[in-house]
């Protein structure tokens, strides 16, 4: 059993619907009508009245809840107890994007040395969902992620706060021939291979909604693979297979060195930011000091990169 699942079904109790429950829970319905699948197939006995509406709990549903927040509290309580007893109080966790801990956070990390000294950063790498979802449970310290207001409005909180350091772009790019010409052109007759991550990821979304071109006359484009990751995106460019919108900053190496090229009109390309999040409730002494020490480092980023 997970824990996200407790936590879906109390979501679940509390809303009556499956829409606004999944909502709140930051996930699609799908997604969460699986998760609620899974525990009641764990526990052997249907929770919700699937046949009446508004949504209905069972008379199981109804007894779990109780036991359904003990049990939530418990864990909870179990892990602040050790983290209580942990002796390496140094010790900071980031949640990152895997793609920004492949491709920013080390030359960051190295950046900030002189104030992170020889202090423990433990970098919890995931795709953006399951991130958030760790960091809003308060299983970590820091969330370092690509930032856009109309996708991640769930960060819009008055209990977080949030720094910018850095930026980057998501560019549509492909693998280039022997003489240095793209393998993928814009002003081709046909179809364009496309490599495109799932709509409802971070990326896609705003693939879908800021970067495609803007009619079907202009560019016909031929989704051939999927993958949430834009390391393993990256790999099939740079084998031929396709184009695909990566981040600037994962693709510099290879731009630089003329092996990919970036297409232009009428594909779009589209600014990032690169933000570091924390709930503004204190966690330990060295987690507030690192943002202390990052907050004035970084103070007038924003305004001068706008």
């Amino acid at each position: 059993m997970e824990l996200k699942w407790l936590e879906d079904f109390l979501a679940l109790a509390n809303n009556s619907s499956f829409s606004k429950a999944a909502e709140t829970r930051f996930v699609t319905q799908p997604a969460f009508s699986r998760r609620i699948r899974s525990l009641e197939n764990w526990l052997g006995v249907s929770l919700v009245d699937r046949t009446r509406v508004p949504t209905t709990l069972t008379e199981a549903g109804m007894e779990f809840i109780e036991q359904a927040e003990s049990i939530k509290a418990q864990i909870y309580a179990a892990r602040d107890n050790l983290n209580s007893l942990a002796s390496d109080h140094a010790a900071m966790s980031v949640m990152s994007q895997h793609s920004l801990a492949v491709s920013f956070l080390p030359t960051w990390l190295r950046n900030i040395e002189p104030f992170v000294g020889d202090a423990l950063i433990k970098v919890q790498a995931a795709n953006l969902h399951d991130s958030l979802e760790s960091f809003l449970a308060g299983t970590g310290d820091f969330l370092l992620c690509f930032s856009s207001p109309d996708v991640l409005e769930q960060l819009e909180r008055s209990d977080i706060e949030n720094i910018q350091v850095g930026v980057d772009r998501l560019v549509p790019v492909t693998a280039v021939n022997a003489e240095g010409k793209p393998l993928f052109r814009t002003t081709q007759s046909g179809s364009l291979r496309l490599l495109s991550y799932p709509q409802d990821s971070f990326f896609g979304r705003l693939i879908m909604s800021k970067c495609m071109p803007l009619s079907d006359n202009e560019l016909k484009l031929q989704k051939v693979c999927e993958n949430a990751l834009a390391e393993g995106l990256k790999a099939l460019v740079d084998m031929g297979y396709g184009v695909a919108w990566l981040p600037e900053c994962l693709v510099a190496k290879e731009l630089n060195e003329g092996s990919m090229a970036i297409l232009k009109t009428p594909l779009r390309s589209i600014d990032l930011k690169i933000n570091l999040y924390r709930f503004k409730q204190k966690r330990s002494d060295s987690a507030d000091a690192f943002w202390k020490y990052v907050s004035e480092l970084y103070s007038n980023y924003g305004s001068s990169h706008d």
